[in-house]
Parts: C-alpha cells; structure tokens; sequence
C-alpha cells in the first residue's frame, strides 16, 4: 500500500494538511475560496492541486477520490465569539458542502475541526444533525474536544472539536483519540526576548495604548491581550486564543515585553504558538492577511497526534 491520499476542503493556509503529511499521508487536492489562503497554501504545498473557488461551485466530479476527506469549515456561525447562528448563517450550511463531497467520492475517513461551541451550539442540535448526516452517509463516529496546551504542548489556550467519522466500524474501534500529555513548553520556549524586531511590531511613545501598557506590563514574562474593555489586566501564562480579528484590528495580537520595549508578536512567532516548522513561509501576501491566517488554522502537532491514531486504524 501507497502513502494514503487526502482531500482537503475549507483548507486555509494548510495546517490540518500539514499534520497529515507529516505524519505519512499525501495531499493531493485542496480547496479554499480565499484567494490570500490560496497563495501561503500554494507556496508550501508545491505538489498539491489547490482550487480557489466556492466549493459549493464545484462539481463532485472534478474532485478526486482519496483516503481521507478532510475539512476545517468555517467556525464563525457556532463560535461564542460569533453571532452563533449556526445553520441559519450561509457559513453553517457549509458543513453541507462536506456531506456532498463525501457522498461523491466515499473516502474511508472523513476528518473535521470546528470551534469547542460546536457540540453545544442550539443546545446540542447543531452537532445532532452533524452526526446524524455522517451516519446517513454509512459512517461511524467519534469526537473530542481538545486544547492546544494539554494535547499538543503547546503553550495556547485553544480548545476545538475534533470528528473521526469510519466507513469501517473496525477500523473506528481501532482508532481513539490521544490522551492529555503534560505541557513542557512555556511562552519562551517558543519567543525569544532578546531580538530585535522590525519597529512596525513596537508600540511607539505616541500610541494611544502605550502608557497604559507600560504600566501594566512591567516585566519581561508572560503575555497580554487588548480586549473589546481594553488593555487586559491579566498576564497570561500562555497565549491567549490567536484569532482570525488579528488581522482586522491589528491591535488583537498578543503583547509582549522585550529588551527593546513593548510589541505585538510576529506573524512568524503566532505560527510557532501553532505549532508550524520553521520552514513555513507567508509570502506574497500582506500582513493582516498573514495575522488573519494565523488565526484561522489549526494547532499542528494536536492535529498530528489525531492523525498518528488515524493512520495506524487504516494501515492495521
């Protein structure tokens, strides 16, 4: 047996595809209907055919058989932070584009990522008709909620629900979700205070922010927040959730200190906290976009350990 396939829909910049390569699989077609995603997908997935277009726009039948169905949909509907209007929102029926898709092409394993809120939205119903539109399909399934801090050691706050859904019900009894590990890594692990970043990361002396930072972040350790009631008083011992509004109101990415003053965290340094290698790279692409990506995709090695249990459910 060949490298098992996958094809990715909803797929942003990559980050649940880059697990499962990782791990042993091949992409092999990819999908997203922003053109920015398109690019930072495009410049590091070389040998994947990725459509940019509406999904709900193309035919099945362009779109080839694979292994794995794999799908990150839009979260906003079902987010606490959202307007939680689930299927009533064009976003939510998304999830319905999947079903499609995985009733063309009959993958052995359809895998999705969706915001915690997802399994509690409109009181459970919202989930119910998730899995009963699986089940319809002849699939089994599984689910958990996990966060970045307690299953991939990654210093982040950030809780998602993950669905394994089996055509084979063998192969859903050999599969189960990764147990908690402990978390060894902490914000300096990953940040390093003693480099010097370009200005435009620096709150400068004339920021409307600034003195109030100052004077709430005294020291070099942890990290902070600005809020919807300002500058948070809180110092995180790890990163807060890294959201997609990063990219919207550029003062939303997490605030450290460093040996040269008080500043935003890179884009490159919001990947590390989501676990991406050092070889991935934005290009081409303006920096809100790239803040905004950051945001949108997955915590990597959480998404890896998933698929570790998932490939040895297929290959045994």
């Amino acid at each position: 047996m060949g490298k098992p396939t996958v094809v990715s829909l909803f797929s942003g910049i990559g980050g649940i595809d880059l697990a499962f390569k990782q791990v042993g699989f091949e992409i092999i077609w990819a999908n997203d209907i922003d053109k920015f995603a398109c690019v930072t997908h495009l410049n590091n997935f070389a040998d994947t055919d990725i459509v940019c277009a509406d999904i709900s726009q193309i035919s099945a039948e362009r779109i080839p058989k694979a292994d794995v169905l794999v799908a990150g949909f839009p979260c906003q509907s079902f987010s606490l932070m959202g307007y939680q209007r689930g299927f009533k929102d064009p976003r939510g029926n998304l999830f319905f584009e999947i079903a499609r898709v995985a009733d063309a092409i009959k993958p052995k394993v359809i895998f999705l990522e969706n915001v915690r809120n997802l399994i509690y939205h409109d009181n459970g119903r919202t989930f119910i008709t998730i899995f009963n539109t699986l089940a319809e399909l002849g699939y089994e399934v599984k689910y958990d909620v996990e966060n970045a801090c307690t299953h991939g050691n990654i210093p982040q706050e950030r809780r998602r629900t993950f669905i394994v859904a089996f055509l084979n019900l063998e192969m859903l009894d050999r599969f189960s979700f990764p147990k908690e590990i402990e978390l060894t890594k902490s914000i300096d692990s990953i940040i390093n205070r003693s480099i010097k970043h370009n200005d435009i990361y620096y709150y400068s002396l004339d920021s409307k922010y600034y003195t109030l930072l100052n004077s709430r972040i005294i020291d070099k350790t942890g990290i902070y927040r600005i809020d919807d009631s300002g500058v948070a008083k809180k110092k995180y011992d790890i990163s807060p959730t890294l959201k997609a509004n990063m990219g919207t109101y550029h003062d939303r990415v997490p605030i450290i200190r460093d040996d040269y003053g008080i500043r935003k965290l890179t884009p490159y340094e919001c990947l590390a906290l989501q676990g991406f290698s050092d070889d991935f790279k934005f290009s081409g692409i303006p920096i809100e976009q790239a803040y905004k990506q950051c945001g949108n995709t997955v915590c990597v090695p959480v998404v890896k350990r998933i698929v570790d249990h998932i490939y040895k459910a297929l290959k045994e």
